[in-house]
This record gives C-alpha cells, structure tokens and sequence, in this order.
C-alpha cells in the first residue's frame, strides 16, 4: 500500500470529519430564528489532484428569495400599521346609524328641530334642542381630539423607531467589520447570520435593498437612493419630534415653517437627508406612519373641520347668485355683496373659447390682497387671492381688481377679466379679453355678529367659534376653518335665549315655526359645496352634499378606507408568509435531508477508515516478520 493512500485516507477522515461536524450544527440549529444552512465544499488537492482538504464553510440560501423576502416584509409592516391606525379613526366615529354614531348624534338634532317645530311653546322641547347641539358639537370636537392624539401617537412611535433604526444600522456596519477581520469560515457565516437579521428587521422599518461589496461587506441604501450604509460606516438618523400635535401641526421642507418631527440621516459621506420628504421613504412601518401622520390623519381632521364650518354656516349663511348679461365687451355678472365678511367668498366660473371652466374664488379679508392655498378654499384647483373689504362697500370694486390683477399671471393665458364696483354693494365682473365670465355666486354670513341672534332672522348663529366668534372662513390671521371642529360650541347667546330659536321675525319673539323648520332644512335639505381637500366624493372637485349627507358621507368614507385597509394587509400577509415560506425552503435545515447527508459521510468515513485500518495490519505483520 503506498504512502499516498495513507495520506488520502487521512485527509479524508479529517473533511468527513470535518463535514459531519456542519451536519451537526446544522441538525442543532434547525430551530434558531435566522440560521442558514451550511454546506462544506471539499477541494482537491496534491498530485494529480488524488488528495482532498476541508475546503470551506459556506452559507446555502437564494438569493432572490432574500431580497424578496425583504421587500415583502417592509410592504406587510406598511399595510399592518396603516390597517391598525386606520380601524382606530373608523371607530371614533361609531357604528352607522346608532344613536351614539356621528351620524346618529346629528339626527338626533335635526329630530329635536322638528320636535321644537312642532311644539313651539315647550321650553323643554327648546332647551332639547339646545343640548342636543351641545351635545352634536361636543361629539365632533371629541372626535378631533383623538384623531389629533392619534398623530401625536404617531409621532411618539416614530422617534422610537428612528432610535432603533439608527441602532440597527450602526449593528450592520460593526458586523461587516467584523465579517471581513476573520479567517475562520464558521464564525464569519454566524456573523454573516447576524448581518442579514439585522438588514430584514431594519426593512421593516422602511424599504431597503442592498449592494455586495468585493471585500465582503454590503452598502445599504432607500429604494430611493439614501446610502445608509457604506462597508464600516453608518448614517446616523435623529428625530426631532414635537410632542403633542394640534390641527394647525403640519410637515414642510422649510424648517421654520415644520410643526412636525422628521427623520435627519447624516449619511457616511457627511450628506444630511431629510427623511420624512414626501417620496424618500416608500414602504415599512416608517414610511407609513409618516403618510397618517401628514395625510391620512390631517384628511380625517379636515372633514371634521368642513363639517363643523357646514353646520355652523349652514345656519348663518345665505347664497347670492349673480345675474349674467352681455355687456360691450362681452359677458358680464352683477353680483351684490352687501353684508360681506371677512371669509366669506365670491366665486366666479371663468372660460376661455371652447374651454373648459376654472373657478376663480376670491376671499374676503380686511387686509391686502394675497394669494390664497387653493386647499383652503372649497375648490383645490381654482385660482385663490383675498381681496380686501376694510374700505367699504365703495372700495369693493378697486379692490376686486386688485385681486384679479394679482391673480392674473398665474393663469395661462393671463386672467383679464375686469372688477368694478357700480352701486352700493354691487359689483360687476366683465370679460374684456380672452377670459369669459361664465357666472358668480357669494356666501355671505348674515348675522352682524355672534350676539345679533334676530336681526339675521330666519339665519341664526347657533354654532359659534368658541364662545363669541362667527363662523366666517375668515384667513386673516391663519385659517379659522383649521382645528374648527375641536373649537365649535353652542352660541350662548342662543343658549341661554332659547327662545329666539322660535321667534317669528326679526322683532317679534312670539313663537313661530318659521325659524326651526328653516334650521331643519338647512341642515337636512339645503345643498352646501365643501371642500375637495376633505376627500370626499373624490379630490379634484368640491363635494354637494347636505349638512347631514356629508356626516353620511364621512361615516361611510372612514368605513370603506378601514374595509380597504384590512384587505389589502390581509394580501400582503399572504404575501409575506410566501416569501417566508420560499426562503426557509432555501436557506432552512430539513432534517431528512440532513440524516440523508450523515449516512453518506458515515460511510465514506468508513470507508476511509479501513484504508488505514487496512495500513495498520499490514504493519503488524510486517514487524512480526
């Protein structure tokens, strides 16, 4: 027997050794969250390649697998917080159609309204009515109130989880430092381990994806872009968060102007990102939080707010139209607008040949004129500016004028319809270019003041902005309509005159039915226009609706978004648990297949073996010769 088969047997016995060693710890491990299987390739070795070594240690999984996995896993984390949060703001508002619902509370008022109309000279049918209002304004700001703890929740989750994140990006970097300072193969694939743990658990976070380095090592980067990770160095992510969150809370590039906590990453090339920018993160419980923060959340206030500003001007607030004639230079409208507040809006429908209509809506104010958020008007794609009314009725025209020509370069072609005033209180708009006045209508809040409940008559300012303020719309100032509903109360003007909800006329207080079936129908049958912003009834145009419809609507509305929300977390938990699935199939131990595997290296260690077994004997025989 020659020296070579001495020798290839034992370097067998030591790779059989060595391979039943990666089984073992394989079998051991089939249960630790995070194990990857390990495989030993063997290589050839001596002359003729008729030797064998160990070889190395290496990891089996699928690489695609991996990254999908990961990407499933940001996309279940987005859908499951969104669901969560989502199901909570549906809750606040009750079960459609029960007494306690939004909706619920809301007929309860309008019934108290005919009841009081039927029963003009029950002073406990006036006073239902009045606690029936307290009670529907209470429900509406306490609603606000949570949806405004819900973001500050949000706010709190996500200062934790930028904490975590950052912790787990600093792990992710130590771990390729390491996974590249160690020649031992079983320990680098147990770092390796660690390595892609923390990169899954990060993608729940918010989406990731990966680049291999040549040194072993792997950048971490956004799907967007963001390099989070760089070989041996980490980006650091700060969040400065704002505590409690109120309604006039909101996110802007511009820091002076944030009201809100965003994400900081300090990148390992010294680039300071801001993370909570619309777009930079895309799924993972991050991204998500920052959409109900800023979107999600605020669209639930702002139907809240459209509703409190409905209620309160539905009842206060009466519609003037515009008569359309044909002047010298074309169409034209007279529109009288006396009585004006600040708020209180004109609207004028504007075309161009053959064109599609734009509304320009101009806003009282008692300051000069500036461009207005067209999301604060009831329209998101018109044209917006104040005009200003503390000149008086005189001054409206000049002033109109202003607004328009102000407004006049931010439409294509340029705005060139024409304002003046021509009597009074009326003013008239004029098409002398290529702009066509297509009508005009004002809203225009007819009570003098909170305290003036019968010189308005039938209109009364029963709902009030806190305690003393009408409900206008008025910008000056900020927006009023912004936090509304938190601030809606019942005017104790009225409250504590019940009567004047009866009154027959502006000087009369005998009762009368007159004044509450007219607040009936305000609310219950009267179309008012609210905002597109809201979301409801689509984004792109303003939303018809009664006072109780669009509390109909918005019940239905935060219903439907729940349904949808948990459908599509349901989809991507199958999703998730498919990509868990087809990774473990590739990366998992099966142990049938690992006992297989220890059959055949027993054998073959066996069969090494007897070689030097076999070596042995001849040995003894020959040194008994």
């Amino acid at each position: 027997m020659s020296v070579n088969a001495l020798g290839t047997a034992t370097a067998g016995l030591q790779a059989m050794q060595a391979a039943i060693g990666i089984v073992s710890q394989n079998v051991a491990n089939a249960g630790t969250a995070g194990y990857v299987r390990r495989t030993l390739t063997p290589v050839s070795q001596g002359a003729g390649n008729n030797g064998v070594a160990v070889g190395t240690v290496t990891r089996t999984f699928d690489e695609a697998a991996l990254k999908q996995l990961r990407l499933e896993s940001a996309g279940a984390a987005y859908t499951a917080v969104r669901a969560d949060v989502i199901a909570q703001i549906d809750k606040l508002y009750g079960t459609p159609g029960s007494a306690t619902a939004l909706d619920g509370v809301l007929n309860t008022f309008t019934q108290a309204l005919q009841t009081l109309a039927a029963n003009t000279n029950s002073t406990a049918a006036r006073t239902t009515a009045v606690q029936s209002a307290a009670t529907l304004a209470g429900q509406i700001g306490s609603i606000a109130d949570s949806v405004q703890e819900l973001r500050s929740g949000v706010e709190s989750r996500l200062g934790t989880e930028t904490r975590d994140a950052s912790n787990i990006l600093a792990s992710i970097a130590d771990l390729n430092i390491k996974a590249t300072s160690t020649s031992d193969d079983a320990v680098r694939a147990a770092i390796l381990d660690q390595r892609d743990q923390q990169i899954t658990q990060l993608s729940s976070y918010f989406d990731v994806k990966t680049v291999a380095q040549r040194d072993g090592t792997v950048s971490v980067l956004t799907t967007s872009g963001v390099t989070l990770v760089d070989r041996g160095l980490a980006a650091t992510l700060s969040f400065d968060g704002r505590g409690t969150l109120n309604a006039n809370s909101a996110y802007s590039s511009d820091p002076a102007k944030r009201g809100v906590g965003t994400i900081t990453a300090t990148t390992p090339g010294g680039a300071v990102i801001d993370l909570g920018e619309p777009g930079t993160l895309r799924s993972g419980t991050i991204a998500a939080e920052f959409e109900l923060r800023d979107t999600i959340l605020p669209q639930a206030q702002r139907q809240l707010d459209d509703l409190a500003a409905g209620l309160a001007r539905a009842l206060t607030d009466k519609q003037v139209a515009g008569t359309v004639t044909t002047g010298a230079t074309g169409p034209q409208v007279d529109l009288d607008v006396s009585g004006i507040k600040a708020g209180n809006t004109i609207t004028v429908p504007v075309q161009l040949a053959g064109g599609a209509v734009r509304n320009v809506i101009l806003v009282a104010s008692n300051s000069a004129t500036r461009p207005v958020d067209p999301s604060q008007t009831v329209d998101s794609s018109a044209l917006a500016q104040t005009f200003d009314i503390s000149g008086g009725p005189a001054s409206y025209g000049s002033a109109l004028q202003a607004a328009l020509t102000a407004i006049g370069a931010r439409a294509t072609p340029a705005l060139d319809i024409t304002a003046s005033t021509v009597g009074g209180s009326t003013v008239r708009f004029a098409s002398p270019g290529n702009w066509d006045v297509a009508g005009g209508r004002a809203g225009i809040t007819v009570p003098s003041s909170a305290s003036d409940v019968s010189s308005g008559f039938p209109y009364i300012p029963l709902f009030t902005d806190g305690t003393n303020a009408l409900v206008t719309g008025s910008l000056d100032g900020g927006s009023q309509l912004t936090g509304l509903a938190q601030r809606l109360a019942v005017n104790p003007a009225v409250a504590n005159n019940t009567a004047s909800l009866v009154a027959a006329s502006a000087t009369s207080t005998s009762p009368d039915t007159v004044r509450p079936l007219f607040l009936y129908d305000a609310l219950t049958g009267a179309k008012q226009t609210f905002s597109s912003a809201s979301g409801i009834g689509g984004i792109d145009a303003p939303h018809s609706a009664s006072v109780i419809g669009f509390a109909q609507d918005i019940v239905a509305a935060q219903g439907a978004a729940s349904v949808n929300a948990q459908s599509l977390n349901e989809g991507q938990s199958v999703a998730l648990a498919t990509a868990q699935g087809r990774f473990s199939a590739s990366a998992g131990v099966n142990i049938d297949e690992e006992m297989s595997r220890l059959i055949e290296l027993q054998t073959a260690y066996t069969a090494n073996a007897r070689v030097l077994t076999a070596a042995r004997d001849m040995l003894d025989t020959l040194l008994r010769i």
